[in-house]
């Protein structure tokens, strides 16, 4: 089931399937801002990463004692949510634990997704409610894909992302083999906003950040004068991802969380970046989507 929201300058369109955002658009002039979802490219639109952002190690990672599968980025973002809330400027998706997700997590939870309308975008809520009576371990991450070029007549290296201030940023080295981090890290940003796009920034898969200065970045084009902004505060790291080969998006992801080092052991305990929450505890986090 889809629901729009929309106000004098922004549409949205979101799906109760993976409780995903499918749509942010502009009311002037319908502009569409949110990748399509063409799966000649990439399915999805902005999935929800949960309860493992990237990929676990082997496909296989240990809790309470016992080992679990998990495909990359987990379980949400193919399952069917519950819209549970909703008026003119906001709606509000869950989804429980189950049997069929203690077979892969084994842990009850609730995830709860929200979109709400601002003036000039979209508030992204995520709210993680620990049901169990142990603690729970958990990632969580938003993986949005925008536009990229956003008009005909364009191309993908007309475009760049700004960020609010000027960082000294290392990149986390990501073997684009395993898609496991190396426990090591490049230099990136000297003093520097701006990162021009071209297709060979991705050749070793996800440009990953973690602790920047900043907290809003945005895409911009030497062509035309829209512009895409995501306030990502409070996230510890943010990915820019785009396909190796070439795709007409881009994507902007904030996480808790990330993919495995090479050398984890497996113990969800012990993940690098893992979130703990205790018995009746719940997680917040939110990010907005600016459009100009």
């Amino acid at each position: 089931m889809k629901y729009t929201l929309e106000n004098k300058n922004v549409q949205i369109v979101a799906s109760t399937f993976g409780g995903e955002l499918n749509s942010l658009s502009s009311k002037k002039d319908n502009l569409e801002f949110l990748w399509n979802g063409n799966e000649a490219h990439w399915k999805y639109h902005s999935p929800i990463l949960f309860p493992i952002v990237g990929k676990v190690k082997n496909g296989r990672y240990i809790a309470e004692n016992k080992e679990y599968e998990l495909p990359q980025h987990g379980l949400a973002r193919t399952k069917e949510f519950k819209m549970i809330e909703k008026d003119e400027n906001h709606v509000v998706f869950e989804l429980l634990w189950s049997e069929e997700t203690l077979k892969v997590y084994p842990y009850k939870f609730s995830l709860k997704l929200s979109y709400e309308l601002l003036e000039n975008g979209v508030k992204v809520g995520y709210s993680v409610k620990n049901l169990d009576d142990k603690d729970i371990y958990f990632s969580i991450g938003g993986h949005p894909a925008f536009m990229c070029p956003l008009f005909e007549n364009e191309n993908f290296e007309d475009y760049y992302f700004e960020f609010n201030k000027k960082e000294n940023a290392k990149i986390m080295n990501l073997d684009s083999n395993t898609g496991y981090f190396s426990n090591t890290e490049s230099e990136f940003l000297k003093d520097e906003s701006i990162i021009n796009l071209n297709l060979d920034l991705f050749k070793n898969d996800a440009i990953v950040f973690k602790n920047l200065k900043s907290n809003l970045i945005t895409l911009k084009s030497n062509k035309n004068n829209r512009e895409l902004s995501m306030d990502f505060t409070g996230f510890p790291y943010l990915a820019i991802w785009t396909k190796p080969a070439g795709a007409p998006f881009v994507c902007l992801e904030p996480w808790y969380g990330h993919a495995d080092f090479a050398d984890f052991n497996g113990d969800i305990t012990e993940k690098a970046a893992i979130e703990k929450l205790s018995i009746g505890s719940e997680f917040t986090a939110s990010y907005n989507l600016y459009i100009k």
